[in-house]
């Protein structure tokens, strides 16, 4: 009996082995046919699968390009619309980065955050309202002194007008045939814009204006007092893996910011210094105020050489000569000139690191954009931009593009 078990199992393992020879065998032709199937794949086919698969990656790359584009213009757009509440809250965050450093002194001599900010802004509030009130003043003043100035500003403008008139003249009898009898030019009477109608005409525009600059001493008092929670909040909005870089990004941004307000400030003050020196020895009233608000519009980039000599020509006009008026227009130009040429690209382009090119880009867009308002935020906007761009792998090359300095790997 045991020898037939044995027989049995000696004949099933030969059975396995058979078995598993012919699924072996099988396998291997499957193999082969496989691979004979493989190669017999036309190379037309296979060019075709690759077009089509090209096909699809161009087709996913102008998706994305649309779809970036689109989002592009719907944020212009959106900047565009919320001008005002864009605008004011960045001169709030301008603000609250001068008086920063006020507040952080009464806070090292344990003075609550809160009562300093509050401090600050109330002072600083008061210092503009009482500027306000003595330009006002010295409006009124300079409006009742304007009827003793107009003979001399009547006469000055009667002859240029006349020498233009006689110059017009002179080309037109070069270029015209001589007529016999001249036509008679028709004349129009316009009626004069009254104060009370521009304000009536303007109103909304106005009490907009009004309503966001009553926001700024709020918005500056309460970025001043919470501004550990807001910095840290801001860091928490990232991830994780994330918040140490963002961390750093926001820091050199505040840095930034300080340091082009400080340097600002130094060569505004530089400016109001000079021009307040040749405004006295000229003779002009009120030369320290009047100094003050040119020597600092000429850092505004292009408007600021006609904002700069409004006030000393104003202040200067029944007084002074044609030299004297010479003098003034010279020195605003030159100071304006020398300020964005020499001063500004050393002192504060080295600073914020940009190339004269961006900046250029930065003001003619956001000029279109805010307009006036641009003009003051645009640089400001552009530094905090760049910043950004280095700190982010993909866009270290706009960043680099908006430096002054090459980097290299």
């Amino acid at each position: 009996m045991a020898a037939q078990v044995f027989l049995f199992e000696d004949f099933g393992g030969a059975t396995c082995m058979k078995a598993n020879l012919i699924n072996g065998a099988v396998s291997d032709s499957k193999t082969r046919s496989a691979t004979a199937n493989e190669t017999v794949i036309p190379a037309e086919v296979a060019e075709q699968a690759a077009e089509e698969v090209e096909i699809l990656h161009a087709s996913v790359k102008a998706g994305t390009v649309a779809q970036i584009v689109v989002a592009v213009i719907a944020i212009i757009g959106l900047i565009y619309l919320l001008k005002l509440v864009l605008v004011t809250v960045l001169v709030s965050m301008l603000i609250a980065y001068v008086l920063e450093s006020p507040v952080a002194l009464l806070a090292r001599w344990h003075v609550p955050r809160w009562v300093g900010s509050f401090s600050v802004v109330l002072l600083t509030l008061l210092l503009v309202l009482g500027l306000t009130y003595f330009s006002y003043n010295r409006a009124l003043d300079f409006a009742d002194a304007l009827p003793q100035y107009s003979a001399t500003l009547r006469n000055t403008l009667a002859e240029v007008r006349s020498r233009a008139d006689k110059v017009a003249e002179q080309a037109r009898s070069v270029v015209e045939a001589p007529k016999e009898r001249q036509k008679p030019l028709p004349v129009r009477i316009e009626q004069t814009h009254g104060v009370t109608q521009l304000i009536t005409e303007n109103s909304g525009t106005l009490l907009e204006s009004f309503m966001a600059i009553s926001f700024v001493p709020f918005l500056v008092y309460f970025m001043l007092a919470s501004k550990d929670h807001v910095h840290v909040s801001t860091v928490r909005l990232f991830p994780k893996e994330h918040r140490l870089l963002a961390h750093r990004t926001v820091g050199n941004i505040s840095v930034m910011i300080r340091s082009y307000i400080l340097a600002n400030v130094t060569v505004g003050l530089g400016n109001a210094i000079i021009c307040g020196a040749v405004f006295w020895y000229l003779g002009i009233q009120y030369f320290y105020f009047v100094g003050i608000i040119s020597g600092f519009a000429t850092l505004i980039p292009y408007l600021g050489v006609f904002l700069a000599l409004l006030p000393p020509l104003a202040g200067g006009l029944g007084s002074l000569h044609k030299s004297g008026l010479l003098a003034i227009i010279l020195t605003v130009i030159g100071m304006h000139v020398v300020t964005m040429n020499l001063v500004y690209p050393r002192v504060i382009g080295a600073r914020l690191q940009l190339n004269p090119l961006a900046v250029s880009l930065s003001l003619l867009f956001w000029a279109w954009i805010w307009g006036a308002p641009g003009l003051i935020l645009a640089i400001p906007l552009l530094g905090a931009f760049k910043i950004v761009c280095d700190h982010i792998d993909p866009l270290q090359g706009l960043g680099c593009w908006l430096g002054d300095s090459i980097k290299t790997r």
